[in-house]
């Protein structure tokens, strides 16, 4: 099968390349100097030159704080960009699977999160992501909408500084040997590695619809942390953060854990507790180099 990733050099794109390859398809990667999702046009001109069976949308404008600085830009992105990919891939009798994310809800239900849920976003780039499901979800049946949550991966992420959670807690540790994280928001740690596997495994159904896709469980930013030191044997002096000492600058929801609900109701789910995907992670970074932080 041949298969299209949009976003293929970044984190959960690199993932995705690598986990359709192995899985014997021809993988072309796309990256923003090959197209610019914003622009119909130029994401038909792409498209139909790879004329891919299935389409993989990891593009986005991932910052937070950029996106409610700048919502036309984000819109274009986040909403329109997806819209696009629809359409061509409807045009193309393409499958699209479109990643969207946990920050479509508000956090108040303090419980997972389903796909029968409603949405309520509470900054422009959830808004914004939002608004990209509903044009997929209503431009093409063949899709699906995936949404995740707290990503990370071996790949640097170049629209948040390039170190995951789990690398910037280890340089801080080494660096300062004291380090502060919040324990007031609770998510599901998600390795981009386990979701390109799932997502492999989703495209080859005819379950087309919306799903959740994490790692099993829930836990703090200040649990996981506590988990990294203590598999990786890290000293360290780990800390909950005061109230004040990290303001939000945008409104984030305090609770966004999802349940695949869906993947386990159509028996494909094939997530693990995300505590043995991190161990998984740590156990090949040992093996490996560690990412680097970008320039």
């Amino acid at each position: 099968m041949k298969v299209a990733v949009i976003g293929a050099n970044g984190q959960l794109g690199s993932d995705l390349a690598i986990a359709f390859s192995e899985n014997g398809d021809s993988v072309c990667g796309l990256t923003h100097s090959d197209l610019e999702i914003s622009d119909l046009h130029c994401v038909s001109q792409a498209l139909e030159r790879v004329a891919p069976q299935v389409i993989v949308n990891t593009a986005a404008m991932h910052h937070v704080e950029n996106c409610q600085h700048e919502p036309e830009k984000a819109f274009a992105i986040n909403a329109l960009g997806p819209r696009n990919l629809a359409i061509v891939a409807r045009d193309l009798g393409a499958v699209l699977v479109h990643v969207s994310t946990d920050y479509v809800f508000d956090g108040a239900k303090c419980s997972p999160y389903s796909e029968e849920d409603c949405p309520h976003p509470l900054n422009a780039y959830g808004i914004t992501k939002l608004a990209g499901e509903h044009f997929v979800r209503t431009t093409t049946a063949k899709h699906f909408v995936v949404r995740t949550s707290g990503l990370y991966g071996k790949s640097p992420c170049r629209a948040k500084g390039g170190l995951n959670f789990i690398e910037l807690m280890l340089k801080l540790a080494k660096e300062r040997g004291e380090v502060r994280v919040v324990d007031g928001e609770v998510v599901t740690p998600t390795s981009t590695a386990e979701l390109a596997q799932q997502t492999v495994v989703l495209s080859r159904s005819d379950r087309y619809g919306l799903y959740h896709a994490t790692a099993e469980g829930s836990c703090s930013w200040y649990e996981f942390a506590r988990e990294i030191f203590a598999i990786t044997g890290t000293p360290v002096r780990l800390q909950v953060a005061a109230p004040g000492d990290f303001p939000a600058k945008v409104p984030r929801p305090k609770y966004s854990v999802l349940e695949n609900r869906g993947l386990k109701n159509a028996g494909l789910n094939t997530f693990k507790p995300w505590q043995v995907s991190l161990h998984k992670y740590l156990g090949n970074r040992v093996k490996s180099p560690a990412p680097q932080e970008c320039t």
